[in-house]
């Protein structure tokens, strides 16, 4: 049985901001100084991004001195890609199902 693919987490990961960083995150742990380096983005709204990101559970955060430092979660990564990948499993067996009209 297919499973759909996680509505929510689409949502979270479809805007360009928020994809850019799970990118930027998924080749190493960065504080939000780091990002805004990388990314161009004021602080207020990188915090928002990084709060949506993290109550999705899409990142974790660690505590370092002042700083707090974000880490990419890789196994909700990888349950996303595994949707997708039953998605495409599905639509190669159903390639040659047709419904009728009426």
């Amino acid at each position: 049985m297919m499973t759909s693919v996680d509505p929510d987490l689409m949502r979270v990961l479809a805007d360009p901001l928020r994809l850019r960083i799970v990118t930027l995150l998924a080749q190493e742990t960065l504080c939000s100084t780091h990002l805004i380096e990388e990314t161009g983005a004021k602080q207020t709204n990188l915090s928002n991004h990084l709060r949506v990101l993290r109550e999705a559970g899409v990142v974790e955060t660690e505590p370092c001195g002042r700083y707090l430092y974000y880490r990419l979660r890789p196994d909700v990564i990888a349950s996303l890609a595994g949707q997708f990948a039953e998605l495409a499993e599905s639509a190669r067996r159903a390639a040659d199902n047709k419904r009728a009209c009426p």
